[in-house]
């Protein structure tokens, strides 16, 4: 059994928990030369800030708005970012530090001794007070399961942060509710082929025929799927392998004539690769 464990709004929740007099305030915090934005609180999302956003074009809005802006600060960042991760290393068997605010657990056996929405509360409970974070925690059979626990814990304030998924029932309800382009590892070009295909949501995709996923995908695809069913195909990585390269990308919408919007695009996903490198 797996549980994923991931800080809400990490950078801009690390600011506040310095500045709890921000908190319920619209954050953004902003790259290294203050260029663009790279993280926003729930509030600034609710505005309609977008990632990527040029200060220099928002500053009025910022203002009128009254929304903070933080210049990153990628020190304080790691600090917090080990404090959370000793935290859950200490309460589960086995740990995976998938990034800087995204860890998976090994929760194997632990649910014969607690229900595991208790332990997942515990974790929240015992994060928010020892560094002021809030995370949502998803527990699954496979680590594909537990990622779209931790997204339903995150997105629906009804689950209050935690979500298991250990029922086969519940599993189903869940996949029936997810997009597929929302399954992790499915990126947008995959997504587009599983449309052509009929496959709009996670549940179809779990319920497709084996031969023709690997017919016309490659075998991470089929992996997905089988961990939509229950069965575990990616491991735990506590000693993760060396990296031989940092990839951070995204596809233009439409053709950049302003070398201005490219400047900050690039210094978003720079920014985003050095966070992998750190």
């Amino acid at each position: 059994m797996f549980a994923l464990a991931d800080a809400n709004n990490f950078y801009a929740s690390c600011e506040t928990v310095f500045r709890p007099d921000l908190r319920g305030k619209p954050i953004v915090v902003v790259s290294n030369n203050d260029g663009c934005v790279i993280a926003r609180s729930a509030e600034a999302k609710r505005l309609g800030i977008k990632m990527a956003a040029p200060l220099f074009l928002n500053e009025r809005f910022f203002r009128q708005n009254g929304v903070h802006v933080f210049s990153s600060n990628y020190e304080l960042y790691g600090d917090m970012s080990a404090r959370m991760m000793a935290i859950l290393g200490e309460m589960a068997a086995g740990q995976e530090v998938y990034s800087i605010d995204e860890s998976f657990l090994d929760v194997s056996g632990i649910g014969n001794l607690i229900p595991l929405e208790t332990l997942g509360h515990q974790m929240r409970e015992r994060i928010r007070k020892e560094t002021g974070l809030i995370i949502g925690v998803g527990f699954g059979p496979t680590k594909t399961l537990a990622k779209l626990a931790n997204n339903a814990a995150k997105k629906w304030t009804q689950t209050k942060g935690v979500v298991d998924l250990s029922s086969r029932t519940r599993q189903r309800k869940l996949l029936h509710l997810t997009d597929v382009g929302d399954i992790w590892g499915i990126g947008p070009r995959i997504t587009k082929r599983m449309y052509q295909l009929g496959i709009t949501t996670a549940l179809q995709l779990a319920d497709s025929n084996i031969s023709m996923i690997r017919k016309n995908f490659d075998v991470i695809v089929e992996r997905t799927t089988r961990e939509l069913n229950g069965e575990s195909c990616i491991a735990l990585e506590d000693v993760p392998p060396p990296k031989q390269h940092i990839l951070n990308s995204r596809s233009f919408g439409e053709r950049i004539t302003v070398l201005e919007d490219m400047n900050q695009a690039v210094v978003l996903y720079a920014t985003r690769a050095a966070e992998k490198l750190r």
